[in-house]
C-alpha cells in the first residue's frame, strides 16, 4: 500500500511535469491564429471608428482654437479700431471746443468795440447837445445883458445921475434882473 501512495504521488509529479514540459504545437499555433483575429477585428471595428472619432474630434477642437484666434484677433482689430475712432473723436471735439472759444473772442472782441463805438457815439452827441444848450444859454443872457443895457441906457439918458445915483441905479436893475428871473 505505501508503494501505491507513493506511486500515485509520482504519477502526479511525473504528470505535472510532463505537462510543464510538454508544449501542444495545435493549441499554441490555434491561440495565435484566434489572437490575430482578434488583433485585426479590434483594429477594423473598434481602433478604427475610435481613431476616426479622435481625429473628427481633433479637426473640431483645431477649427475652434482658430475661429476662436480668428475672433480674438477680429475683436483686437475692432477694438483698435473704435480706440482709433474715440481718439479722432477727442481731437474733433477739441477742434470743435478751440474753434467756439475762438469765435467767442471774436464776438466778445466785437461787442466791445460796438460798445465803444456807441459809448462814443453818445458821448459825441451828449458833447453836442451841451454845446447847444450852452450857446443857447449864452444867447440867452446876451438877450437879457442887451435889454439890461437897453434899459440901464434909456434910464440913464432920463436923468442925469451923480456916480452914487448911478450905482444905486445899477443895484436896482441887478436886483430887478434878478427878481425877473
Amino acid at each position: 500500500m505505501t508503494l501505491e501512495g507513493s506511486d500515485s504521488r509520482v504519477l502526479t509529479s511525473s504528470f505535472v511535469l510532463g505537462a510543464a514540459t510538454k508544449f501542444n504545437n495545435g493549441d499554441i499555433l490555434f491561440q495565435l491564429a484566434m489572437f490575430l483575429i482578434l488583433m485585426a477585428l479590434l483594429k477594423k471595428f473598434a481602433w478604427g471608428p475610435l481613431m476616426g472619432v479622435m481625429k473628427e474630434r481633433e479637426t473640431h477642437i483645431s477649427n475652434e482654437i482658430s475661429q476662436a484666434e480668428k475672433a480674438n484677433q477680429d475683436a483686437k482689430k475692432h477694438l483698435e479700431e473704435q480706440r482709433e475712432l474715440l481718439k479722432e473723436a477727442r481731437l474733433e471735439a477739441q477742434g470743435l471746443i478751440e474753434n467756439a472759444r475762438k469765435q467767442g473772442d471774436v464776438q466778445r472782441d466785437e461787442i466791445i468795440a460796438i460798445a465803444r463805438t456807441e459809448a462814443e457815439r453818445l458821448k459825441e452827441s451828449a458833447k453836442l447837445e451841451i454845446e447847444q444848450q450852452k450857446e443857447q444859454a449864452v444867447a440867452a443872457i446876451r438877450d437879457q445883458v442887451a435889454s439890461l443895457s437897453v434899459m440901464i441906457a434909456s434910464k440913464v439918458i432920463e436923468r442925469e445921475l451923480g456916480e452914487q445915483d448911478q450905482q444905486k441905479l445899477i443895484d436896482e436893475f441887478i436886483q430887478e434882473a434878478g427878481i425877473g428871473r
